[in-house]
């Protein structure tokens, strides 16, 4: 590896554990629907409001202590499902939108009702996902908070990359592991030849054109970047990587300049043991919508991307229990060159875990009730089940959208008059769609 100064290993992201996380896209986001999640531990709720507006409140009604699981959004109103207490976003005179009951029980309590007020954290909807600045520490209004990182830094335009053209494909991930052991698997580019090499489409990358790199690395106060570049005479720029603190990944396949396919991760800390990944796959190709019905690439891409992570997550699980165990300090982990990204990952993650102790906020101990953890384990690999039902649903829609197929072919052969007067030339031809 390359030898840095002490100047050099001084610098790294200023952005802690703490700050901006991408933690939903915003098609899971319904009108009068709540979402679940945990952050370190907090268990949380977002919803929209009566604007519309995206907001996320600590799941927990200040009444009883209960939570809005089971409870209700009505217009943006939510109610708690154990006293039916109602919550509206409201605007104060001094511009704090703040979350204050409306109700309780009934109208003797209005008094009461105006001075409970829900805890909230900063929350915005940006390029169909949904953020939020946690800091471990909910307050009244997101007017309370003070913002130390711009969300925008964390943008794949920021980085060459231009998303008005292109199409995008996403899976959510859930895993029984320590997150951080996943941020280091995305930030591993030797693995995916050997393990993932027969499951990928194409040629490219398998256990046959395993190879190592050239590798240049920078690094500043807002990111980690890796290039990696083929050896010999071909020196094309082969992956590009940045790590953005604290849990975004951005893998642009060649230059960022001239990328026509970008991966976007993005790891969101739940809970001990418990992590999800939104995984976002951005292309400048096969972009048409009707082609991709006709091809099933939706269907084709999720496949793939849920195959990839199973094979992932026995390695995941187990790195997770030997490190959990001591056994990587002891045995002092032996580093490749292309390893280098990896080593300035556990260096930041580190130094953010000693300034900031993320799961020392909301501790849980042996003794604690799990049913956060447990209800928000809903996405493979984590729920086998709903692994088996996505694939018994594509193996379904693969073979109706081939049986539309030959339909059509059987009708421009055997009965072409009949088809033009079914479907004019000018009309669109129709494509059978299964029921979710």
């Amino acid at each position: 590896m390359t030898v840095e100064s002490p100047t050099e290993k001084a610098i790294r992201p200023s952005v802690g554990l703490l700050g901006w996380y991408s933690v939903c896209a915003s098609k899971l986001l319904k009108e009068n629907e709540l979402y679940h999640l945990s952050m370190f531990n907090e268990p949380l709720v977002i919803y929209r409001d009566k604007n519309n507006k995206p907001r996320c409140i600590k799941d927990f009604c200040p009444h009883r202590a209960a939570s809005f699981r089971g409870g209700e959004n009505i217009n943006g109103e939510i109610i708690c499902p154990y006293h039916g207490a109602r919550y509206n976003t409201e605007c104060d005179s001094n511009g704090s939108h703040k979350i204050t009951c409306s109700h309780i029980v009934d109208s003797d309590y209005s008094n009461f009702a105006k001075h409970v007020h829900l805890r909230q954290y900063p929350c915005i909807e940006k390029g169909d996902y949904i953020y939020i600045y946690y800091t471990g520490h909910a307050k009244a209004s997101p007017h309370d908070f003070d913002i130390k990182t711009p969300l925008e830094a964390s943008f794949p335009e920021t980085y060459g990359f231009q998303l008005g053209d292109s199409a995008f494909e996403e899976v959510f991930i859930d895993f029984k592991c320590d997150w951080s052991r996943i941020i280091e698997n995305h930030l591993d580019i030797l693995h995916i030849f050997w393990m993932h090499g027969n499951t990928l489409p194409g040629n490219d990358v398998n256990r046959k054109t395993i190879q190592s790199f050239n590798q240049t690395i920078s690094k500043d106060h807002k990111h980690l970047r890796s290039v990696y570049n083929e050896k010999g005479n071909n020196k094309d720029e082969f992956i590009s990587q940045i790590f953005m603190p604290p849990g975004r990944v951005i893998i642009f396949k060649g230059a960022t300049d001239k990328a026509r396919y970008v991966q976007v991760l993005d790891h969101i800390p739940l809970a001990n043991n418990r992590a999800r990944i939104i995984v976002r796959h951005y292309r400048k190709f096969i972009t048409n919508q009707l082609l991709c019905k006709i091809l099933l690439f939706k269907q084709r891409q999720q496949k793939v991307f849920y195959t990839i992570f199973s094979e992932d997550y026995l390695v995941l699980q187990t790195q997770t229990f030997n490190e959990q165990m001591g056994y990587m300090n002891q045995e002092q982990n032996k580093l490749l060159a292309e390893d280098k990204m990896i080593k300035l990952f556990w260096d930041w993650h580190q130094n953010a875990l000693e300034k900031e102790s993320p799961w020392d906020l909301h501790p849980t101990t042996a003794h604690t009730n799990t049913i956060h953890q447990d209800m928000l384990m809903v996405y493979p690999p984590a729920n086998p089940k709903f692994a088996h039902d996505i694939q018994r649903t594509i193996h379904r829609k693969v073979a109706i959208r081939l049986f539309s197929i030959i339909l059509i072919i059987l009708a421009f052969i055997f009965a072409p008059d009949l088809f033009q007067q079914i479907h004019p030339s000018n009309a669109s031809i129709p494509i059978i769609e299964s029921q979710e």
